[in-house]
Order: C-alpha cells, then sequence, then structure tokens
C-alpha cells in the first residue's frame, strides 16, 4: 500500500538533517567535505528525477479514483509531494551555500599542526579514555563513524589546538578537561547516499522488474 511505502520510506531515509539553532545560518558558507557534497547532490537528483516523479504518478492515479476530499492515498501523495519539495529546496540551498575543503590538501605550518575543519584528531579525558574523531560539516555528522560538527560543544573545544595542548570540553551536563594526543588530516569517508528502500521509486522499480520463469 502507498501510505506504507511512504512511512517506511520516512523511517529509513536517514537524510541530511536540517542544522539546529546552534549551527551556521543557511545564507552563510557551508563547510563541507568533498564526500558529503557528493552526498547532498546525490540525494537531490534521486528526489528530483526519480522520487517526486514516482510520487506524483500515485497521486495522479489517487486523483482519478474519485472525491479527492476523502482520498487518503491522494491527500498523503499530496502531502508527500511538499515534503519532497521543501527537502529539495534545502538541499539546493546547502550545495549553493558549499564550502568544500579536501582534508587531503597539502598543508604546511599551522594549518598542518593544527586542528582546523577535516582534522581528525585523539584525545584523551581526565580517565584517561582515548577516542578519535573527525571535524565535518553539520550536514555530515555520523557518530557511528565518529564524525562530529565543527560547531558542536567537542568540535569547538578541539578547533586550533595541537599535540600537546589541553582543552576544556563545555557540554550541557559540565565542563571536562580533554589532552589532544594526536591529529592528522586524511581522506574522510562519507557515508555514500543509498536510495531508500521504502521509497516510492524503488517500489516501482521492483514492479517493473520482471518475474522469473518457473523451471520445467
Amino acid at each position: 500500500m502507498v501510505d506504507l511505502h511512504w512511512r517506511s520510506y520516512e523511517m529509513r531515509k536517514g537524510s541530511t538533517r536540517k542544522p539546529k539553532e546552534d549551527e551556521p545560518s543557511k545564507h552563510g558558507k557551508n563547510y563541507i567535505t568533498p564526500g558529503g557534497l557528493r552526498r547532498l547532490q546525490e540525494e537531490q537528483q534521486f528526489l528530483s528525477t526519480r522520487e517526486r516523479p514516482a510520487v506524483t504518478e500515485v497521486v495522479k492515479w489517487a486523483a482519478s479514483n474519485g472525491d479527492r476530499s476523502d482520498n487518503a492515498d491522494y491527500q498523503y501523495g499530496k502531502r508527500r509531494l511538499r515534503q519532497i519539495d521543501g527537502r529539495i529546496r534545502f538541499l539546493r540551498k546547502r550545495i549553493e551555500a558549499a564550502e568544500v575543503v579536501d582534508p587531503e590538501t597539502p598543508r604546511s605550518g599551522q594549518a598542518a599542526s593544527r586542528a582546523f575543519f577535516g582534522a581528525t584528531v585523539r584525545y584523551a579525558n581526565a580517565a584517561g579514555v582515548e577516542r578519535v574523531v573527525s571535524i565535518v560539516g553539520v550536514d555530515e555528522v555520523d557518530l557511528d563513524r565518529n564524525h562530529i560538527s565543527w560547531v558542536s560543544p567537542l568540535g569547538r573545544a578541539l578547533l586550533k589546538s595541537a599535540t600537546g595542548d589541553s582543552v576544556v570540553l563545555q557540554a550541557p551536563g559540565g565542563t571536562e578537561d580533554l589532552e589532544i594526543l594526536e591529529l592528522r588530516y586524511e581522506r574522510i569517508d562519507v557515508e555514500a547516499f543509498l536510495e531508500p528502500a521504502g521509497s516510492e521509486a524503488s517500489a516501482k522499480e521492483v514492479l517493473r522488474k520482471p518475474r522469473a520463469k518457473p523451471e520445467r
């Protein structure tokens, strides 16, 4: 059923989130790695060329079934189209404001010895527990990969630090002293955009696939 496809898509899509209030204005520069920009572009392409046309087809089909005011598929489809259009506009603005920073670009001086956007930092807290994080853009945050936003409390604490420095993390639960053990600049692998299994475009693709002929 159409409604189930869309609900599944909403739960699974894992798309780029909208920045929070403590993050840069949408009118400012959107610092991002090459992989992060590519993911935004891939999602925009998918929504514009596959998902939106697929949902539009469903809306047209639902509209042909009678009274639109009492047609759940039609009403839900129209709401889904508004969501898709809003998402496309958001992605377009983020892409237009993108300031790509490649961590693999050769650096020298303080640009190489201090933590800036794109740095991978190994640090330890007061208890000696070590952690390695990579500082990325607000559209690339992935805690499973230890990718943190450069404007998050931790990101702000690490910025401009050098190996051997002690920094103070100002977190909602209080302050914490951190010791910088190592920093480096290397490739940051951002998870590629994956077409959601619950999307309307995916559902139509499954329906289009020919069934295998039974063996005689």
